[in-house]
């Protein structure tokens, strides 16, 4: 064997009790798992003493935007250190495949402020396979499966116009659908508060989740509110992936805004329902209250439609933009979930113009009254001068609701995590480590065992990976050890990416990505495609 674990107490990722065994690795796959019984202990050219560690399967993130930062950040410490060895791309109905000349430009300047502006990629790829084969050729820090864009989608065929599809173009949406699925994608996503994703109807999005089934895929929707109308809105995803026969994985599922305080158990509920009658369900989850994304996703749909330089002109329209402050502040715009916008919810998290770093750390509320201004025109302000390229941290869940969602059994843990901007959601660094140490250990939310089992085999299960998840011989060597005493996110709030603690070691494919709580600049990842 090429190396040993010796002494781990394995939490093997299907919710069992621990044991403790030696684990042998030979040529990147699990190849004995002997137990400690008084039996002679495995040998290997190399052994690593895991007394006091737990080892895990490596954790798997249902939701990432970590698009362009696998390409331009070969360390990517803030996945590989939480023992993250897959993340699913391709989030929220909007990446960077597929696309053409046109939709690239648009999407770049869409979604900067989930990953910038893109201007140090080459993005020599504009297929689903283009995209995963310069994974491969590039080398990366941890696995990656890709999600068909439902908003690309949409956008290569319809532009950002708000209204039905011809029957010609719903045809041709479906040979993209198609065409991503055989490249590689493991299901499509849609971003439902995201133009120009939302701009879908549920007929339209049946039709596509049919296509998915078809492959054997998954859809995994942003759905249309997280506020008013929430459980609404899971009921109409809930209903159309059962019409189309396609598995529902439902993304950052949570109830948020006042509106919903302490409403999570309605939620499960309805989720439960559906499961008794034979719905194929998956949810992830990050272990967090506040959201994150960006200040233009705030907007009324109608405002975004046309594309970055429509809202822009927009916003330089007075009479335009006294509407849009009515729908935000008195109506509530669909971009904000239905509910009036509350400013001092809204924190800026990061900015594209470096000029801007002062909001950078503080509400619009609260950068408003040290100007002299109206909340509105502070946000005005930000929009035009950044170019859309605004984050932002939302500061409107609920602890009972985080709980509670996250100990229902069809539950995955997923980052949601924004690595762009000078304050992320401290989610994009310790989702994991929280999970394992504030909720399973000193909360008790989930046992130690049950909380790897969440992060590892039913994630893997979703997306249909046969040889990851679970330590089992013959399995792909995926690993992560850690100190169930010490583990905990170094991230806050103030100290976004400051890396996680009692995380030593991390494997993918049986090398060390993490040794000794040190990156080693292995580039052991690479696209996982659905088979």
């Amino acid at each position: 064997m090429d190396l040993v674990i010796r002494g781990a107490r394995v939490a093997d990722g299907s919710g069992a009790a621990s044991f403790t065994a030696d684990v042998g690795i030979s040529e990147g796959r699990i190849a004995e798992i002997r137990r400690r019984s008084g039996d002679a202990p495995l040998s290997a050219a190399r052994a690593l003493d895991a007394d006091g560690l737990v080892l895990a399967p490596g954790f798997i993130d249902m939701h990432a935007h970590s698009d362009l930062a696998l390409l331009r950040d070969p360390d990517h410490s803030a996945k590989a250190a939480q023992g993250v060895t897959l993340e699913v791309l391709g989030q929220d109905g909007l990446s960077y495949a597929p696309v053409d000349e046109r939709t690239l430009r648009q999407v770049r300047s869409a979604v900067t402020g989930w990953n910038g502006d893109g201007s140090d990629i080459d993005f020599d790829w504009r297929s689903v396979g283009g995209y995963l084969d310069r994974l491969d050729r590039q080398g990366i820090a941890v696995n990656a499966a890709y999600l068909v864009p439902q908003g690309n989608v949409r956008m290569l065929v319809m532009g950002w116009e708000d209204r039905e599809p011809t029957p010609q173009e719903l045809d041709r949406m479906r040979r993209l659908v198609a065409e991503g699925m055989e490249q590689g994608a493991v299901g499509m996503s849609s971003g439902l508060t995201y133009t120009p994703g939302m701009y879908a109807s549920r007929g339209e999005l049946t039709e596509l989740c049919k296509v998915v089934a078809e492959y054997g895929g998954y859809y995994c929707p942003h759905h249309r509110s997280y506020g008013a109308g929430a459980l609404e809105a899971y009921d109409e995803m809930v209903g159309l992936s059962r019409e189309a026969g396609c598995a529902l994985h439902l993304a950052h599922a949570t109830m948020n805004f006042a509106p919903n305080k302490g409403r999570a158990q309605e939620l499960l509920d309805l989720l439960d329902r559906a499961l008794r009658d034979g719905a194929d369900i998956t949810l992830d989850t990050y272990p967090y209250t506040p959201g994150s994304t960006t200040l233009a996703a705030m907007l009324p749909s109608w405002a975004s439609e046309g594309g970055p330089e429509a809202v822009l002109a927009r916003l330089a329209d007075p009479d335009r933009t006294a509407r849009i402050r009515h729908v935000m502040e008195v109506d509530g715009s669909d971009g904000c979930h239905g509910v009036p916008i509350e400013w001092d919810t809204i924190e800026i998290s990061g900015v594209s113009d470096p000029a801007l770093a002062p909001y950078v750390g503080r509400t619009i509320a609260e950068s408003a009254a040290e100007r002299g201004e109206e909340p509105f025109t502070t946000a005005h302000r930000l929009l035009v001068e950044d170019r859309l390229g605004s984050t932002i941290l939302q500061h409107v869940g609920h602890e009972e609701n985080v709980r509670a969602v996250m100990g229902h059994r069809v539950h995955t843990g997923g980052s949601d995590g924004i690595l762009q901007g000078d304050k992320p959601h401290p989610r994009a660094y310790g989702t994991f480590p929280r999970y394992l140490g504030h909720y399973a250990r000193d909360e008790g939310v989930l046992s130690l065992e049950e909380c790897v089992a969440h992060l590892t085999s039913r994630p893997a299960a979703r997306l249909g990976l046969a040889d990851r998840g679970l330590v089992r011989e013959g399995y792909r060597a995926d690993l992560v050890l850690f100190d169930p005493r010490t583990v905990a996110a170094g991230s806050t709030f103030e100290r976004p990416r400051a890396l996680p603690e009692g995380i030593p070691h991390v494997l993918i494919d049986g090398a060390f990505v993490v040794r000794d709580g040190v990156r080693t600049g292995v580039l052991a990842g690479r696209a996982v495609r659905r088979r």
